[in-house]
This record gives structure tokens, sequence and C-alpha cells, in this order.
């Protein structure tokens, strides 16, 4: 059975980063503003904005996925989880981070600080 999914989603499943990048691009041009997320925002707002919007678009995957947000794991804290019902699919954890250019010269210095 074939899933009709946003571009976003068929991305996460099949592991297609830069379609998961194209589609974000594209709807953070068009649906967002600069009040959601600009700089009058703190970075833990500006994450929360995302977050929420993550969870939105992975709302279509409940029932292939048990999906929980924010749960203790570990030493630390996950941000999505996405447990798969069937033993065929991946499992996905995801955590979001926002860049502060000020702190980070690259996105792969965020990524070394988000792994800390």
């Amino acid at each position: 059975m074939t899933e009709d999914y946003n571009d976003f989603i068929t991305g996460l499943l099949n592991g297609d980063v830069p379609a998961m990048n194209s589609y974000m691009n594209q709807v953070t041009k068009t649906m967002f503003s600069y009040f959601d997320t600009g700089n009058r925002v703190s970075e833990a707002e500006s994450e929360r904005f995302y977050h929420g919007f993550m969870l939105g678009l992975m709302v279509e995957l409940e029932g292939r996925y048990s999906i929980t947000s924010n749960r203790e794991s570990g030493f630390g804290r996950y941000d999505v989880l996405l447990e798969p019902t069937k033993k065929t699919d991946d499992g996905i954890i995801i955590e979001f981070k926002v860049r502060n250019p000020e702190k980070e010269k690259s996105l792969e210095d965020t990524v070394k600080t988000a792994l800390l």
C-alpha cells in the first residue's frame, strides 16, 4: 500500500535529507512570517515554534508510528520520537536546534554542539 504523504514525510521515511530541506525551504519562504521566527523571540521560543510545526507535519504518521515529544530518555530529552508499530519500519529520533551565528560559525558547529 502506497501512502500519500507530503514531500517532507516522504523524504524523512526515505532518508532523503535534500528533499526534506527543499520542502522546509518552500514552506518557510511562503508561509512563515518574520514575526513567527524573527529576532524578537528567544532561541527557545523559535525552537518551540519549529517543534510544534514539525509535530503538525508528522501527525499523519500516527498509526504507522507512535509519536512522542519531549520525553526524558537516558541522560537527556529527545525532541520527537517516532516508534514504529511494525518491525519493518525504522525508528526515528529527531532533535531540533536553532543555529546561533554568534556562537557557531557553521551549521557543522551547531551539530557538534547538539551532540554534546
